[in-house]
Order: C-alpha cells, then structure tokens, then sequence
C-alpha cells in the first residue's frame, strides 16, 4: 500500500510552488492527503488494523501541525490548499 511513483509526481506536479519543489507546506500537505484518504478506504475492510490506524492517526497529526503553521505564516496559502483538497467543510 501507499503512493505509487506516477501518482506521487501528479500531486507534487499539481502542489508546488517552482520547478523542483518536493518539500514546500502544500505538496507535503497534498501528499499526506492522498495518504490519509487510501488510508481511510483501507479501514473501510479491514477494521481491526490497529497498527496502520495508529500510522493514519501520526499523518493527521502531522497535516495539521503543517496546516497550523501555513495558517500563520500565510492565510492565503492556507486558504487555498484547503479549498484545492476539500479539507474542512
């Protein structure tokens, strides 16, 4: 399970901010994203999988400590990522 190469380059593609940007708030936060929603359709048949739900609960965590500081540092950008992955209704 995870990220596959082709789907990993798509969503940096998509999230970052100049040519060869890996590590910027949103392509971290996009990739986390995608992780967590495989992560959640993965419980959906395997609802005793305490050890990958122990690694989705550290990925929420992880999002929203970078959602935290993108928020303080830039509304903006914060505001766009959260509309582009349809986080937080």
């Amino acid at each position: 399970m995870g990220i596959d190469g082709q789907e990993k380059q798509a969503v940096i593609g998509k999230f970052r901010l100049h040519e060869g940007d890996t590590g910027s708030p949103e392509v971290q936060i996009a990739l986390l994203t995608r992780r967590i929603e495989q992560l959640t359709d993965h419980f959906q048949s395997h609802k005793k999988d305490f050890g990958s739900r122990q690694g989705l609960l550290k990925m929420v965590g992880r999002r929203r400590r970078l959602l935290e500081y993108l928020k303080t540092t830039d509304s903006e950008r914060y505001s766009k990522i959260i509309k582009e992955l349809n986080i937080r209704k």
